[in-house]
């Protein structure tokens, strides 16, 4: 029987065929799984798991409960699942598998009455290839996809927004913030687990959550594919209070897979440029990006502040946790506090196609390459903005509720540690 890996190549090429799967040699709940991903938890179970010699490791990893066992049988909590991916790194019999979404989005690409706009996380630079943006943007057209966003452009506009709740809420030694915009898993632990921080964090969505809703309200019949290094998206893209946002969630990977059994090669292909994003829009991809755009935005919004922004980072779960610890414990003087679920940020991710260290050396160099720093320094997030229908910052930090999320608990920022 074809295990699920091989199932998936082989309905993969046969998709680009048009042909359906020449046999019945197949785990039927695997095939399930391709074709329906939305009903399951970002983490699937791929073979039987009754015995195991690891003493449950992958149940022991999870720091969400997301894992039971049942009459000597694991299942996946899909509403606890976070998507961190730590139990499919855990498990050494490889016997869990990322959901796949690429099913359905090449379903939706053949739908000619639909226009899918691809999502592209600010760690895509150098993932493929070496091709460059302009290049990937061409590729992505090349599989179907109406055009490609780069959601960059998006975290300058959370950026903006995180600065001035920061320069609203943060007045005193003892106020803090801890950010909101970026990692899905961060935003988990303290949802699920330190409840009691919360209000200190402003309800920001995410980049991509903010690219999804631009997209749909600019055209209300498009279909939106965020596409990243991140397993945990996928979960986050299904929120109850967002997921009007974002239709499909591709890794890297999955993106590539489309490229090889499509015969797509990005670093061959013509230049399709253009360039809306800041630095600081583009360094998100890794640890300290958010704190550093957040940071420089703070202070050319707002010079001289009495109360500058003093951030701290943390990357991997540990490391977060710890954070959080001397959070509660008073034995930090920081006042923003930025946290990544993976070592070195998304450009760690789990699901990169290069080293980390050349994803973040990537991400840099394009960080240094834009034509804006911060995005107050950059006309096309004003004129999206816009565009929107926000006439004044203050506007902005009052009525955005397309970049607002109600996490369902008050958020009086102006507590102290």
């Amino acid at each position: 029987m074809k295990t699920f890996q091989e199932l998936y190549k082989e309905l993969l090429r046969n998709q680009m065929k048009d042909e359906d799967i020449n046999d019945e040699d197949y785990d039927p709940h695997h095939l399930d799984c391709l074709l329906n991903p939305d009903q399951y938890a970002p983490v699937i179970h791929t073979d039987s798991c009754q015995e195991c010699a690891y003493d449950r490791a992958c149940k022991n990893s999870c720091i969400f409960d997301a894992i039971e066992e049942k009459d000597g049988k694991l299942t996946i909590d899909p509403d606890k699942c976070a998507g961190c991916g730590v139990c499919i790194e855990a498990c050494s019999l490889d016997k869990l598998s990322e959901s796949k979404d690429i099913f359905p989005v090449l379903k939706e690409i053949r739908n000619e009455k639909k226009d899918v706009y691809a999502l592209i996380a600010p760690a895509f630079v150098g993932q493929y290839e070496n091709a460059s943006p302009g290049q990937l943007r061409s590729a992505l057209k090349a599989a179907g996809f109406k055009g490609m966003v780069e959601v960059a452009v998006f975290a300058d506009i959370l950026t903006l927004k995180e600065a001035l709740e920061f320069d609203k809420h943060i007045n005193t030694e003892d106020d803090f913030q801890l950010t909101s915009c970026c990692c899905p898993v961060w935003i988990a632990m303290i949802r699920k687990i330190y409840k009691e921080l919360m209000p200190h964090v402003p309800g920001a969505v995410s980049p991509m959550i903010a690219a999804g809703r631009t997209v749909k309200k600019i055209h209300p019949e498009a279909v939106t594919v965020f596409i990243g290094p991140c397993m945990a998206k996928k979960k986050e893209a299904k929120e109850p209070d967002i997921k009007d946002a974002v239709d499909y969630v591709l890794t890297f990977q999955e993106v590539q897979d489309i490229f090889d059994a499509a015969d797509i090669h990005p670093e061959e292909l013509a230049e399709n440029d253009r360039e809306h994003s800041s630095r600081a829009g583009r360094i998100y991809a890794h640890t300290g990006g958010v704190s550093e755009a957040v940071k420089s935005t703070v202070e050319k919004l707002h010079p001289g502040r009495e109360v500058p922004v003093h951030p701290q980072q943390a990357d991997g779960v540990p490391a977060c946790r710890k954070m959080i610890e001397q959070i509660q414990k008073g034995e930090t003087d920081a006042n923003f506090f930025e946290g990544m679920a993976c070592n070195g940020g998304c450009v760690g991710g789990p699901k990169i196609i290069i080293d980390k260290e050349k994803g973040k050396s990537n991400v840099e160099q394009y960080g240094e390459e834009a034509p804006y720093r911060t995005p107050l320094d950059n006309p096309y997030v004003m004129e999206l903005l816009h565009r929107l229908g926000f006439k004044t910052m203050e506007e902005f930090v009052e009525k955005s509720d397309m970049f607002t999320r109600d996490f369902g608990e008050s958020h009086p920022q102006s507590q102290s540690h």
